[in-house]
């Protein structure tokens, strides 16, 4: 099987246990990509976060922004913002400096339980689809400024932001999974309250939904919703919802699935797409070789599925589904780390998983 595409991506390190699991989100996306006959990928590591800070002055380089433009996709691992010093800690963060810059206004995170663990919610198998550029997070949606600001000393504004556009695009992204997976689809707002704003959002979605007939619609509250998810989360399949309200849920849901660093995420426009996984750069473990790279290295799956998806490339598509088939079976076999009760560090895990994306037979058929 043949990739008819070279692909170019970047790698981002970030901070904390970035450039732990950054680099073995890539040595398991080469080894997918050979075992299927792929086209290798061409990979760029390019500066951003402390480190960047340290050499160029700059969180997120200009440079690094120029550079990400000329590629097709990349690979961000986490950032730890909130440790700069001023007046970087201050300004938008690497991650939200990217997603603005680039417009990336689909954040598509999964949350499955794997089978062989213990999770909180087992057969639990859903994904958010969060708003990416305006909602709660108003700074990814302004012009210029963080969409805060403050009158008086004693007084903090934030701004909520709801378009008529980016409601129908994120809606129509919710509404093709969908159709792809169990067409089934819950949309989340907070309309009894925040009538205008999150209404505007959950009536643009039916709207949207008209368009896909064969998916059932339902849609909660916010509040609601997070009893819902406890209760009888197998039971949900899409998720559709706004930025903040997309952050908190998705943190929930990757822990009913077993561990937050199990929580893959990509992040895309119709044009580029950023692998970044859902949790934090966790500074507390960085450098101890106890990290779990199974959300950076899912998270880079989706990636190469998102690429063949684009460019119409069996064999990106099936290096992302042996990658998934060998993390389940590796995590089945017994090899996890300790945050999901194992003893592998993330350098064993790594090994492993490359093991058997080795020796693993022909890849499964392509997803409908």
């Amino acid at each position: 099987m043949t990739g008819a595409h070279p692909y170019s991506l970047g790698v981002l390190l970030g901070d904390g246990i970035g450039p732990e699991i950054v680099p073995a989100s890539v040595r398991a996306a080469d080894a997918a990509v050979a075992a299927v006959g792929g086209v290798p990928i061409a990979w760029t590591e390019l500066p951003l976060g402390l480190s960047a800070i340290e050499s160029i002055n700059e969180a997120t380089p200009a440079s690094t922004l120029t550079a990400l433009e000329g590629l097709d996709g990349w690979v961000l691992g986490p950032h730890d913002s909130a440790s700069y010093p001023e007046p970087f800690r201050s300004e938008l963060n690497p991650s939200g400096t990217i997603r603005k810059r680039f417009d990336l206004f689909a954040n598509i995170r999964p949350a499955k339980a794997f089978p062989g663990t213990q999770p909180m919610k087992p057969g639990m198998d859903l994904v958010i689809v969060r708003e990416n550029t305006e909602g709660f997070y108003a700074d990814r949606s302004t012009y210029r400024g963080t969409g805060e600001f403050m009158p008086t000393p004693d007084v903090a504004i934030s701004m909520g932001i709801i378009t008529r556009r980016g409601c129908e695009r994120i809606a129509r992204e919710a509404f093709e999974l969908a159709a792809r997976r169990r067409n089934k689809l819950t949309i989340v707002h907070k309309a009894n309250v925040l009538k205008l704003t999150t209404g505007m959002f959950r009536d643009i979605c039916r709207e949207v939904g008209r368009d896909f007939p064969q998916v059932a619609v339902d849609d909660y509250h916010i509040d609601a919703m997070t009893v819902h998810l406890l209760r009888r989360a197998p039971e949900f399949d899409v998720i559709v919802t706004e930025n903040m309200f997309g952050d908190i849920l998705s943190d929930m849901t990757g822990e009913l699935a077993g561990s937050l660093g199990i929580g893959p995420s990509i992040n895309a426009s119709h044009e580029r797409a950023m692998a970044q996984a859902s949790h934090g750069s966790a500074p507390d473990i960085a450098g101890q070789n106890k990290a779990n790279p199974i959300a950076m290295i899912l998270s880079t799956a989706m990636l190469l599925e998102w690429l063949g998806g684009k460019h119409d490339d069996p064999a990106m598509r099936a290096a992302a589904h042996l990658i998934e088939d060998q993390v389940a079976a590796t995590v089945e076999g017994g090899v996890t780390t300790g945050d999901m009760g194992g003893t592998a560090t993330c350098s064993g895990f790594t090994d492993a998983l490359v093991e058997r994306i080795g020796a693993a037979p022909a890849p499964r058929p392509d997803k409908a």
